[in-house]
This record gives C-alpha cells, sequence and structure tokens, in this order.
C-alpha cells in the first residue's frame, strides 16, 4: 500500500477537505471534530464526485412522547452530498444515508507531526 501526501495539518481547519490522486483513484480526506475521514472520490449511485459537495449536519425530526411531529433541528452528526443526484454519506462511515447497503470505500488517514497521508 502507498502513502499520499495530503496536506499539511496546520493547513485543515475544521470542516475542510481535500481530494487527492492516489494512482488513477480520487480520495476525498475530510477534517471535522479533531478527525480525518478517506473515501473513494466516486458516488455508489452514478460515480458522481461524492466528496466534492456540500457538509450538512444532520437533520432530526422532532418527536413529542404524545407522537405528534413538533418539527426539526440539525444534530451534531455530518453528512456530505453528492452534487450529481443528492446522494448522502455519512461522514464517520461513508454509509449511504437513504440505502445503509450502499458505501464509499474507506482509506486509513495517518499523522506524521505536521503532515497528513492518505493510506491507498
Amino acid at each position: 500500500m502507498a502513502e499520499c501526501f495530503v496536506a499539511k495539518a496546520s493547513e485543515m481547519a475544521d470542516g475542510d477537505r481535500r481530494i487527492v490522486l492516489a494512482g488513477s483513484s480520487e480520495i476525498g480526506v475530510f477534517y471535522k471534530h479533531g478527525a480525518y475521514f478517506a473515501y473513494s472520490n466516486y458516488c455508489a449511485h452514478s460515480g458522481g464526485p461524492a466528496c466534492e459537495g456540500l457538509l450538512i449536519n444532520r437533520v432530526v425530526d422532532l418527536i413529542a412522547p404524545d407522537r405528534t411531529y413538533q418539527g426539526q433541528t440539525f444534530s451534531d452528526d455530518v453528512h456530505f452530498v453528492c452534487p450529481w443526484h443528492g446522494y448522502e454519506y455519512d461522514l464517520k462511515t461513508g454509509e449511504c444515508v437513504g440505502d445503509r447497503r450502499l458505501k464509499l470505500k474507506r482509506f486509513e488517514v495517518v499523522r506524521r507531526g505536521d503532515d497528513i497521508f492518505v493510506i491507498a
């Protein structure tokens, strides 16, 4: 397995991402809440650039104890959205939110000093 340089850690702020080329594969590397996540940049739905869309917090329906709808709010869980057709993926797992059977290939990220690498 090869290591591919992503960025200096000091160059990535919370919510940043980098798209790196590892051989013939594109990998999206995210930095969020002090952790790094890396996934194949090819959407499981139609091959679009899955890691290049919006980062959004998961929307949660608020249901009262009597089962009545009370509105919506946002959770701390983060999703990223493929810009082609809106498929959402869980940032922590790479699973498609709408169909948990679909999952992006995950890659390991390592930090050595101030250098961030993805193992591809």
